[in-house]
């Protein structure tokens, strides 16, 4: 109510707020004191940023996390050993902590805050001692929230639909009642298709770390030192968030290479996100020397004939991103056994080897056998093309690819205008108007102003050839033209600036020319390079920033279909149930013109064996005599007689 009335800034609110945070017994006063806080910071907020509030809070924020900083790292790991000191004092540095990281994850996610501040104060909280605001903080870059949030149960639990109904059947019929039904049943959804939704890692987050280095080194000495408290999960989050911090930012933590050796065995728990870990980690800027343990390591772990094939097609995958990344971590002798597995009988192992062997005849051929390197890679060996050394860098970009065909068509485009609507804008008209114009302007002014100029040839005299029977050749004007048109570099990104949908436009445009090339007969490089831009088109519809990142998935490969879980099994129950009434049967009686229930006849086809073995019939049949048998033939010839006349 002060706050309202002007009476107090919202700084003189937050500061008496955020202490009764942690100290509070009572859940519905923390979730009144949470709101409070959020809407207050996100009004302060709403039209422009108010920067002098902001420093303030994430001051206060940052040393909630940085008070119980000097605690000793308990672990998750079997019971928490009790440490000196007040419990009480540790609850309560560890309480502040955990809200502390939790109203700066919301504010984050509501795009309040954005700025490295508040990812600061998250990459303090992945080194706190509590494991509770550890993890809360590892998972905010990584992008999930599957750590609880809150150390009560403010969390509604799941909703349990059908005894809300039970409920609603029972209790008065009000419409007050209706409508708080509607709502629990709206959030209980809500809440299920959250679930259901992927996690997407926390990629500007990722970027707009201060001194990624040193935030890397701290984050493996913590692993490192210790590696004995910290449970399997807690270890292989870790290693997420530090792989995902060296490869986007191409750092060298090389103890990290050593210390990932011991879990790299196939029956080891969890390996296919300690694989992930592994890729992720890789760049090329790391050295061969420390990858080429690890390439060993993995084929002489996965690949070989005492495995499954499951194993030997991740083991395969593993080694290809390793190697996508740094293709120098891989040996002549060992590239030379790996690739002969596609000749295997299994479809993810002949997928995972076919994807090693395209990948080195694309990037170095020189390493495969003369059979094994293709058409093309073998052309572009004669044609004296090397790989790049370790270190160096492809030259510098001197335009975005593909822009050429964004600035003919955006041309297009402008002609067509013109052509329908005379008038068009000015300026566009003008441009396109002076196209080409000011080169012929330059050289009429000077030879109106100056007459004749001489010039001597350089190389020798120009002969200008009077007969003309002489027909340039076409084919080699059709070859310096295709050259030119490949060559040729856009000035649009030089003179406009280019939108998101400018982008997507582009993607669409290349899609179109690669897939004309294909119609063309470009051949199997004009086919892969139209599969790869329309996986990356897949890719950023889904969602831009996993493109940098890999999942299980990528190292698992193509496998046949699993067992389904139970989960699966019920959504194929409920599938199965639509269209139909509950628990009905579409035989009998419903398929008819007349309802009616089924018949002896059909009820006695369907009868167990046993039953109809013990049955009065099959019993008379056996103690017949001859006299009976004969009887029952002559009769079934009589009946047979008289069907047909």
């Amino acid at each position: 109510m002060l706050r309202n009335k002007d009476v107090i800034t919202s700084i003189q609110l937050l500061k008496s707020l955020f202490p009764l945070l942690p100290r509070t017994t009572s859940s519905n006063l923390r979730v009144f004191i949470r709101k409070t806080i959020l809407s207050d910071i996100r009004t302060a907020n709403l039209r422009t940023k108010n920067h002098k509030l902001n420093r303030a809070v994430q001051a206060m924020l940052f040393g909630m996390v940085e008070r119980g900083m000097d605690a000793e790292v308990l672990g998750d790991k079997g019971k928490l050993r009790v440490t000196a000191g007040p419990s009480g004092e540790r609850t309560a540095n560890g309480d502040d902590a955990m809200w502390a990281v939790i109203l700066t994850k919301e504010l984050w996610k509501k795009g309040v805050w954005t700025d490295a501040k508040s990812v600061a104060i998250m990459a303090l909280g992945c080194f706190h001692p509590v494991m509770k605001v550890q993890s809360a903080s590892i998972h905010f870059f990584l992008g999930s929230d599957d750590e609880q949030e809150d150390s009560d149960d403010e969390e509604e639990e799941d909703v349990d639909v059908k005894a809300l109904y039970h409920r609603r059947e029972i209790n008065k019929k009000t419409r007050s009642g209706d409508k708080k039904l509607q709502k629990q049943l709206k959030a209980a959804k809500k809440k299920k298709q959250s679930k259901n939704e992927p996690t997407t890692p926390n990629f500007p987050a990722l970027q707009i770390l201060s001194d990624p280095q040193t935030f890397a080194e701290k984050l493996f000495d913590a692993l490192n030192r210790y590696d004995k408290r910290f449970s399997l999960d807690h270890k292989i989050l870790i290693m997420q968030l530090l792989s995902r911090v060296i490869g986007a930012h191409k750092l060298c933590v090389l103890a990290f290479y050593t210390y990932i050796v011991k879990y790299l065995t196939y029956h080891q728990l969890r390996i296919p996100a300690i694989l992930v870990a592994l890729a992720q980690s890789v760049h090329d800027l790391t050295p061969p020397d420390a990858l080429m343990p690890i390439v060993r390591k993995l084929a002489q772990e996965f690949v070989h004939p005492g495995v499954g094939s499951e194993v030997i097609a991740a083991g395969i995958n593993s080694i290809r991103e390793v190697c996508r990344r740094q293709p120098w971590a891989m040996e002549e002798d060992l590239l030379g056994d790996l690739v002969e597995y596609r000749k295997s009988r299994d479809k993810a192992v002949t997928a995972a080897a076919r994807g090693l062997l395209q990948l080195y005849r694309e990037v170095n051929p020189g390493m495969l056998k003369r059979r094994e390197r293709g058409k093309e890679a073998s052309m572009g060996l004669g044609a004296g093309r090397q790989p790049l050394p370790y270190g160096h860098s492809t030259g510098a970009a001197a335009d975005i690819e593909g822009l050429t065909l964004l600035e003919d068509h955006l041309k297009r485009l402008r002609e067509e205008e013109g052509g329908e609507s005379g008038g068009g804008s000015e300026n566009e008209d003008d441009e396109a108007a002076w196209d080409g114009w000011d080169v012929e302007t330059d050289s009429g002014s000077d030879s109106e102003s100056e007459g004749w100029i001489d010039v001597e040839a350089d190389g020798g005299a120009i002969e200008v050839s009077d007969s003309e029977d002489e027909v340039p050749d076409k084919k080699s004007g059709t070859i310096g033209q295709e050259s030119h048109e490949e060559n040729r570099v856009s000035t649009l990104a030089t003179t406009k600036i280019l939108t998101p949908a400018d982008f997507a436009l582009l993607n669409d445009l290349r899609i179109q020319a690669a897939t004309k090339a294909v119609e063309q007969g470009g051949g199997s490089r004009a086919k892969r390079k139209l599969a790869a831009l329309e996986a990356s088109k897949k890719a950023s519809v889904a969602d831009p920033s996993t493109a940098a990142f890999m999942s299980e998935n990528d190292i698992l490969g193509p496998r046949k279909k699993a067992k389904a879980d139970y989960a699966e099994r019920m959504a194929s129950i409920e599938k199965g149930r639509e269209g139909r009434e509950k628990y009905g049967s579409l035989k009998g009686k419903k398929m008819k013109a007349t309802p009616s229930s089924s018949t002896n006849r059909e009820k006695a086809r369907n009868k167990p064996v046993m039953m109809i073995l013990s049955s009065k019939a099959v019993r008379g049949k056996k103690k017949a005599s001859l006299r009976e048998k004969q009887q029952k033939l002559r009769a079934h010839i009589e009946r047979a007689k008289k069907a047909y006349h």
